[in-house]
């Protein structure tokens, strides 16, 4: 059942700043209206498959997207055996997504992004040691930071047990940062506890919170083709953004 949608959050034009240095507290960068089809209402809960909501968006309108692909590659390497049966049901019962299908939901959010616009992409660390560059081909997009997610409890691992999630930065070309991220207080490794009683990947609202700050004027959009738990509508909400997201499950 489909929540009830808020009211759009309006845009404002927030104080532009000058000087000479690359950094800057302000953000001079402003997304353009969008004009959106009547099946994408915002700040609601949208049932649908990710890779057709992303052809519904307008090139180059969404100022931010966040992406946390459903892989196994990790489980699979580790071939554990049990996986489904004594540990990780929930997590088997979600429909995965193989290599070509993550590459396809990137290239539609590069699309859907305007230029210098911000992809903050979730990875394990084994997407991360293997590498991921491969899933960024025949895009605009560039990898410009990092940050660790310390889930504050230990998980799976043959030798070193993981406690950390990866969130790739990626931006939109022009790649630039003054003008256009305005935080210079999020620090690299963030400490934040979760509960994934509700969903096995339930991401840190506070953070998404803050990334979401950085990246975008109040009442732009965010978007989030695989949204899971919906952790970043909720984090949109807190930052006075909208939100446009959509998943397979209700």
């Amino acid at each position: 059942m489909e929540a009830e949608a808020l009211e759009p959050v309006a845009a404002l034009e927030e104080p532009q700043s000058a000087g000479n240095t690359v950094f800057s507290n302000e953000r001079t960068l402003q997304s353009p209206q969008l004009d959106l089809p009547p099946q994408l209402v915002p700040n609601t809960r949208l049932q649908m498959d990710g890779l057709q909501f992303l052809e519904l968006l307008p090139a180059e309108g969404i100022p931010v997207a966040f992406l946390d692909p459903q892989y196994r590659g990790v489980l699979d390497k580790l071939g554990y055996g049990n996986e489904g049966e004594t540990r990780g049901k929930r997590r088997a019962a979600l429909l995965q997504m193989n290599e070509k299908t993550i590459a396809e939901f990137v290239r539609g959010i590069d699309r859907a992004l305007i230029p210098s616009g911000h992809l903050f992409l979730w990875m394990d660390k084994f997407h991360l040691c293997q590498g991921f560059t491969q899933w960024l081909c025949d895009t605009r997009l560039e990898v410009v930071d990092m940050l660790v997610w310390d889930k504050g409890r230990m998980g799976m691992g043959y030798r070193t047990r993981r406690q950390s999630e990866f969130c790739v930065v990626l931006q939109k070309q022009p790649k630039r940062a003054k003008g256009v991220w305005k935080a210079h207080d999020i620090p690299d490794v963030w400490r934040e506890k979760v509960d994934t009683s509700a969903h096995p990947h339930a991401k840190p609202v506070n953070l998404q919170t803050e990334l979401i700050k950085a990246v975008s004027n109040i009442g732009e959009y965010v978007v989030d083709p695989a949204a899971g738990s919906f952790s970043v509508l909720e984090s949109a909400n807190q930052a006075g953004r909208n939100f446009i997201g959509c998943d397979l499950l209700p």
